[in-house]
């Protein structure tokens, strides 16, 4: 290390002789300063045990792959491993300060990362805190402020308060203010803000906030409280209802989560939130035939569907999923069929978005064009959507994607939509249903 110190000084040495020179000369990066996986200026040097010195967030990206080992000598290399070159990164900064007339600006000392014990010691103030039955607000609102802030220093720090259980830890305070603090709203916010950083949650976490009282403190942010609280809740409810074993914790509170999660996505606070509320509403109306029919009753179907006009890859799909499971009760096929978009938007999303949305859109609309379960005649509703399909092309993509491939089960779908299809083949020519922009006046 020494040595090489003594040959960065000497590269200094040289670089702002030669920079002394005429003003044209342009200035070259010592050649030890450079990262050897970034070749940039090195801000935070760290030494491998192998003497490459490499900058911090270089090499740990690099870690963060999978690819354990040195990226030079390719010698075994864990972030354990990695120590600090002081030495490199002060010679580093007097060169930086010696061309500053240059317009070289002064690297920052960066700072030291947290250590699993200092994390330690902050969780076990945490739960402290939590327990205390008078200042249990406070004391937690500063304890969580502490270790947010040390998590959004770096990533560093980010995967060791997460590697010691500090979403689990977060979720017990959580849930203890819920339950003992009635004036916490604030702190709540707080700790759900710092549970943001620390996902995604493990089921431990998740189940200590699919509690009442927790789930109870969860709604209400979400509903009424500042727009980052929103987000935050929402992000945490999806952590619930996507843990298996938190589910059945749910059975009295579902009805106010749908309700909270619908007007999320009625009313959008930021991409991050509604997409987070879709994620969790599919899972809801997934896992139980009536939770599906309480959110098409809340009114989320028409939404759905005139979202999926102009949607991006990842709303589409978002979308079309929770569509697809809320249209397994009778009152979400009846909000669909009702709607002039629904067919077209569905058949227009086929082998145009992804594979995914494929199969989404074509279970989506298996749905719609089923026979009642009693085995009774089709209704006009029935029909119509199934003469819609037909005129907006349907038959036609279903035939490629059976030509094409997809997986078994949407290949039945396809199939069976299909044979219902042919018997209304002859009411009407096929359109082209590439361009929906003027049918949102059908839904007026």
């Amino acid at each position: 290390m020494a040595l090489l110190a003594r040959r960065a000084r000497r590269a200094v040495s040289k670089a702002v002789s030669l920079g002394a020179g005429a003003g044209s000369v342009e200035l070259a990066i010592p050649a030890h300063f450079r990262c050897p996986i970034s070749l940039d200026l090195m801000r935070d040097p760290v030494t491998a045990p192998t003497g490459i010195t490499y900058d911090r967030e270089s090499i740990e990206a690099w870690l963060d792959t999978g690819r354990a080992t040195c990226p030079v000598t390719h010698a075994p290399l864990r972030h354990e491993d990695l120590v600090p070159n002081h030495a490199i990164r002060r010679v580093i900064q007097d060169w930086c300060v010696a061309n500053r007339s240059r317009g070289v600006e002064r690297i920052p000392t960066p700072k030291i990362p947290v250590t699993p014990v200092q994390a330690s010691e902050l969780l076990f103030d945490l739960a402290g805190a939590a327990r205390r039955p008078r200042d249990a607000a406070p004391r937690c609102a500063e304890v969580v402020a502490k270790i947010r802030a040390l998590a959004r220093d770096s990533e560093r720090n980010r995967r060791c308060f997460a590697s010691i259980g500090t979403g689990r830890a977060f979720a017990a305070a959580f849930d203890s203010l819920a339950t003992a603090a009635a004036d916490a709203g604030r702190v709540l916010e707080d700790i759900l803000a710092a549970l943001a950083c620390m996902m995604p949650l493990d089921d431990e976490a998740a189940a200590t906030l699919g509690s009442p009282s927790s789930l109870a403190s969860l709604v209400a942010i979400a509903e009424s409280g500042s727009l980052a609280g929103r987000m935050n809740a929402v992000l945490a409810i999806r952590e619930v209802v996507s843990c298996d074993g938190a589910f059945v914790d749910l059975s009295g509170k579902v009805d106010e989560i749908v309700d909270a999660l619908v007007k999320i996505v009625k009313a959008p606070i930021c991409p991050q939130a509604t997409k987070a509320a879709m994620v969790s509403t599919y899972h809801l109306a997934r896992s139980d035939e009536r939770v599906a029919a309480r959110v098409a009753a809340a009114g989320l179907v028409p939404v759905l569907v005139e979202a999926l006009v102009d949607a991006d890859k990842s709303m589409s799909e978002k979308a079309l999923a929770v569509l697809d499971a809320v249209l397994a009760s009778e009152e979400g096929r009846g909000s669909a069929r009702a709607h002039a978009l629904a067919v077209p938007v569905l058949v227009k999303k086929m082998f145009r978005v992804s594979d995914l949305a494929t199969e989404l859109a074509v279970s989506a609309m298996w749905r719609l064009g089923r026979a009642p379960r009693d085995g009774g005649e089709e209704d006009d509703e029935v029909t119509r959507c199934l003469v819609e399909a037909l005129r907006v092309g349907a038959f036609q993509k279903l035939l490629l994607l059976l030509q094409v491939g997809c997986r078994d089960a949407t290949k039945e779908k396809a199939t069976e939509l299909l044979k219902v299809l042919n018997k209304y083949k002859g009411v009407g020519e096929c359109v082209d249903s590439g361009d929906l922009r003027g049918l949102n006046k059908l839904s007026a």
